[in-house]
């Protein structure tokens, strides 16, 4: 169903792109809340599982900003997965009061279980789409979220991918 715009634009198309993003969201955030409640994880504690196997050593601070929560969260969200023996933190090795935060064995494990069900919910979503399709469908979506991003400084986007074994790992599908 496309609608006139009110611009010169093109006509708008419904549903809305970012409204189908956002179905696709919640449909996908449900049933990782399902693989994971058998590993008694949030999808937030996940993400920051997932980040620290691919950045090991980083602040709270940093972890906050890639695991899209506020400092705040991040502080609560760490005592929590260091209680449960999934992270441990340790002082900066640069001899700052920041402490650094790695995967213990024990959250490596579990991240491997978690990442092997989110893996195959993946493959499962895509299955409909030919290889060559899937690698448009992540490059489509990586220039979409870089495109609305805000700027966090002068002149610097917020970006996940900002190292390159982010980038590396980003390209695998990560």
């Amino acid at each position: 169903m496309t609608v006139p715009a009110r611009s010169s634009a093109s006509p708008r198309t419904f549903p809305r792109v970012s409204y189908l993003v956002k179905e696709l969201e919640r449909a996908l955030r449900a049933r990782i809340d399902e693989i994971l409640q058998p590993f008694e994880l949030t999808a937030v504690q996940y993400t920051a599982l997932s980040v620290l196997s691919l950045h090991a050593g980083m602040s709270s601070a940093q972890l906050a900003r890639r695991s899209f929560v506020s400092p705040q969260a991040a502080h609560e969200m760490v005592g929590a997965l260091e209680r449960r023996g999934l992270i441990r933190r340790k002082l900066d090795s640069e001899g700052g009061r920041a402490l650094s935060i790695f995967l213990t064995p024990r959250g490596e494990r579990t991240l491997t279980h978690c990442e092997d069900r989110v893996d195959a919910l993946e493959s499962s979503f895509l299955r409909a789409f030919s290889a060559r399709e899937q690698s448009q469908f992540r490059t489509m979506l990586r220039t979409g979220r870089d495109a609305v991003r805000v700027e966090e400084g002068p002149g610097e986007r917020v970006t996940m991918a900002a190292t390159p074994k982010a980038r590396r790992a980003s390209r695998v599908g990560r």
